[in-house]
């Protein structure tokens, strides 16, 4: 019988972590899987495993960022010229197979589908050392933390190989099967992880993914996947379940006081501070250069600037400032200089003031990156409505965000005419034109997830028209040669079933 093996690394603070956990020490070695789920300690542990290469410790060993926006009409590279070459290929699809960030992304991922296999295969039914109702809600997360991968994986590469067994000498080799396949297998693990996953987790616990979050997940696979019906009732189970709200302030998702809150369905979880470092290193590379100690790179687009509202009287969406640094607006608790920014904008998603984490440990950041929030949940279920022809209840989702975004003016002290919302600012949409209202959901989506890594896919399932209009300034972009990225030349090399 061939042996499985798997790599397991657990990381520190990986969940929630104010204090020492447990398995805050790292524990390194090559096990035999029938050998090793001997406790639930071991059992917890491989688990964990799987949820590490989500992680953005280190910012350019996790470059989702780089496929999910910089590549879009959302941001440019930024940085030093000639720093990160292979970001500004992206920038200008001018992508080859060995091009970095490609192999970043497939890399690690591929790596979290590894240890998440490890789990689902390696824990078995007649193990008497686990309990069944512990085996359960640790194969279900390693089941969401597959979908996951591979929903991720599908949407940035297309045809993919599907591998649902640890890897050993005879099966490393596995054609790519079509995309359809992928999202059908997403949807049977959102399925089987729904069914057996908490609605909530407490204390250390917090953080590891959920029901909630696995029916997220399922409503954004069948939205990306035109089953707008399923889109719609799947985000309503989520609103159903009674847990997830939008927060009162839209920046509460972005600070770290404030993160694990209401909106939250599945966050990245980072904490500075431990060692091994689990700090997110995205603080650093967004960060502006020179005194903030930053890299300065992922700059926002004066086409995402224009994206957001104002009003008659030239009063702007306050997401706009809670978004992107400009000039004539402080940025945290320093003022904003031009020569941060190439484009005229610095991003403030994933930044923390300096009052939070010093110049000397930029790179060591407190936030969570929000892999999936309510508000994201709103606007599926308003765009699968209004694509499935109901039109008139898409607006309810839809003017739920509105409604959060124009309330900032009686939420957050800090906003010029505090206490009172500026005439005409972000009104409720009363249209119920299908074309009309798509474009205007579309727009919604575009500022209120801007900068959070998903902007390109949308770009791409919007179809050729809209995709080749929003980067017709973009150098090389073609639709059909472009929609997706390249398999890795590293895939390439060493599994012969790809073809040509």
């Amino acid at each position: 019988m061939i042996k499985k093996y798997i790599y397991v690394v657990i990381a520190s603070g990986l969940f929630f972590a104010g204090c020492k956990k447990a398995l805050d020490q790292p524990i390194l070695g090559t096990y035999q899987a029938d050998k090793y789920f001997t406790s639930l300690a071991n059992a917890n542990a491989a688990v964990n495993a799987a949820y590490v290469p989500l992680n953005y410790t280190d910012a350019f060993s996790n470059e989702l960022w780089v496929l999910g926006d910089v590549a879009s009409d959302d941001a440019v590279k930024g940085g030093l010229a000639g720093d990160q070459a292979d970001i500004d290929r992206i920038n200008n699809f001018d992508i080859i197979t060995t091009n970095s960030a490609v192999e970043s992304v497939w890399g690690r991922y591929y790596d979290g589908i590894s240890k998440a296999n490890f789990v689902v295969q390696g824990l078995p039914a007649d193990n008497k050392t686990v309990s069944d109702a512990d085996k359960a809600t640790i194969i279900a997360q390693a089941k969401f933390l597959r979908a996951y991968y591979y929903f991720t994986l599908t949407n940035s590469y297309g045809d993919i190989p599907l591998r649902l067994q640890v890897a050993t000498a005879d099966n490393l080799g596995s054609p790519a099967l079509p995309q359809t396949q992928i999202y059908a297998q997403v949807e049977k693990d959102c399925m089987e992880a729904a069914a057996a996953l908490p609605a909530t987790w407490t204390g250390a616990n917090i953080g590891r993914a959920t029901k909630g979050a696995a029916l997220s997940l399922l409503a954004k696979t069948y939205l990306f996947e035109a089953k707008f019906t399923l889109a719609a009732s799947t985000a309503q189970q989520v609103e159903a379940l009674g847990i997830y709200d939008l927060t009162a302030k839209f920046t509460d998702n972005f600070t770290a006081g404030t993160k694990n809150n209401k909106e939250a369905i599945f966050s990245i979880l980072h904490t500075a501070g431990l060692s091994p470092k689990q700090g997110n290193g995205l603080n650093q590379a967004f960060a502006p250069r020179g005194a903030l100690n930053g890299y300065g790179f992922f700059q926002p687009t004066q086409s995402l600037v224009d994206n957001f509202e104002k009003s008659a009287t030239g009063v702007v969406d306050p997401r706009l400032d809670y978004t992107v640094g400009r000039a004539g607006q402080p940025y945290f608790d320093s003022q904003f200089d031009a020569s941060w920014t190439a484009t005229g904008y610095i991003t403030k998603k994933q930044i923390q003031p300096l009052s939070e984490i010093s110049a000397s440990t930029k790179g060591d950041g407190n936030l969570n990156v929000e892999a999936i929030r309510f508000a994201d949940v709103l606007l599926i279920e308003a765009e699968a409505l209004n694509e499935a022809g109901n039109s008139a209840a898409a607006l309810v989702p839809l003017n739920k965000i509105r409604k959060r975004a124009r309330e900032s003016y009686l939420n957050d002290n800090t906003l010029t005419g505090f206490g009172t919302i500026p005439t005409g600012l972000l009104p409720d949409i009363t249209t119920t034109s299908q074309t009309q209202l798509r474009d205007l959901i579309r727009r919604e989506r575009r500022s209120e997830l801007a900068l959070e890594f998903g902007r390109f896919f949308d770009l791409i399932r919007y179809g050729s028209a809209y995709a080749t209009n929003a980067l017709k300034d973009t150098p090389n972009f073609n639709f059909a040669n472009n929609k997706f990225f390249p398999i890795p030349q590293s895939e390439r090399s060493t599994n012969k079933l790809l073809g040509k």
